[in-house]
């Protein structure tokens, strides 16, 4: 049993192997009302991807088409793609 917690644990990156040290220490707490923390969980999920403004803005040709390279190998929408810069960057991730 032991061996096979370690096959596991040598596939998972360094955040996932700190959730599941975490877990096995008993550090997780479970939540007095699930229901009321997932309606929370899709009401502010909602409101951070609700898309509600819309822009124009003018690019070079070249810049459109990279970025629709840069899309397609990522296998997202071109404009999904801009959003997710400008996202990123507003949110100050890119800088």
């Amino acid at each position: 049993m032991k061996r096979n917690k370690q096959n596991n644990s040598n596939k998972l990156d360094q955040e996932e192997k700190a959730l599941l040290a975490s877990f096995e220490n008993n550090e997780w707490k479970s939540v007095k009302d699930l229901k009321k923390e997932k309606s929370s969980a899709r009401k502010v999920a909602t409101n951070t991807l609700r898309k509600d403004v819309r822009i124009n803005i003018r690019l070079t040709s070249s810049d459109v088409a990279s970025i629709k390279q840069i899309a397609a190998y990522e296998g997202l929408p071109y404009q999904t793609l801009i959003a997710s810069v400008l996202h990123k960057y507003a949110a100050g991730h890119l800088l």
